[in-house]
């Protein structure tokens, strides 16, 4: 099962919250660009896309066209990008060798089935087309902020997939080159700024810590951000599988 279910309370949630500025996201786009075909035609796969704004920022950047499969109700309810389809990662709904990338952000640790997923991310991209997934992954986490004030949160963390089993789930799926780089992201303008914009309901790690774990982190983030400036700069990891 999917470590939670998003209901319409956390998809409102992680639109409000989670949803970056795209001023800080110019590594990601330079990141990413580096793997699409932009050229008439090319059709990018956003699975798990959320309330869709990475949908949005793939359209808008590169040109492309991007079809966006959200299993959740709720997300797909706060989405406005189209074309928008219900659809599990382990059965898509899409034809056959139809998608020239596919690009997965924080969504692989609620897959249930990771090889599954894989074997359909293989029958639907085009031969040589690129998984393109954006994760924090056990034991990688240290330059993202959530973790460090959080750091009951890593103990959810280390249910997440690690690097080695998402390689060995596409690897034996016909993905069997692969890279791994860690992408930085301006998250939040300053601490108290990303104290004032956090919303448990829309992160997983914060969701299934205790309330006073919770409390706890909330209280430290607060008594620094008082004392801080500058902006928030986290590292996700990019991993390519081809």
């Amino acid at each position: 099962m999917a470590l939670i279910s998003y209901d319409d309370t956390d998809a409102a949630a992680f639109a409000a919250s989670r949803e970056l500025p795209r001023s800080g996201l110019d590594r990601w786009r330079h990141a990413v660009g580096q793997h699409l075909r932009r050229r008439a035609g090319t059709t990018v796969l956003d699975l798990g896309a959320g309330t869709g704004a990475w949908a949005g920022a793939f359209t808008d950047w590169f040109g492309v066209r991007v079809v966006a499969v959200e299993p959740a109700a709720a997300m797909r309810s706060h989405a406005a990008h189209r074309p928008l389809l219900a659809g599990d990662a382990a059965a898509l709904p899409l034809r056959d060798s139809t998608m020239d990338a596919a690009w997965l952000s924080t969504m692989i640790h609620h897959v249930p089935d990771l090889d599954a997923a894989a074997r359909e991310l293989r029958r639907v991209l085009r031969p040589g087309a690129p998984v393109l997934i954006r994760s924090p992954f056990p034991g990688r986490h240290h330059r993202i902020a959530l973790f460090h004030w959080f750091p009951e949160a890593v103990r959810v963390l280390r249910r997440y997939p690690d690097l080695a089993r998402v390689r060995s789930a596409f690897a034996a799926a016909g993905f069997p080159v692969s890279s791994v780089e860690p992408v930085a992201q301006t998250t939040a303008a300053s601490l108290a700024e990303l104290a004032e914009r956090l919303d448990r309901r829309a992160h997983t790690p914060l969701q299934l810590i205790t309330d006073e774990e919770y409390a706890d982190g909330l209280a430290r983030l607060r008594a620094a951000a008082d004392a801080a400036s500058g902006p928030v700069v986290d590292h996700l990891d990019l991993l390519v599988l081809r």
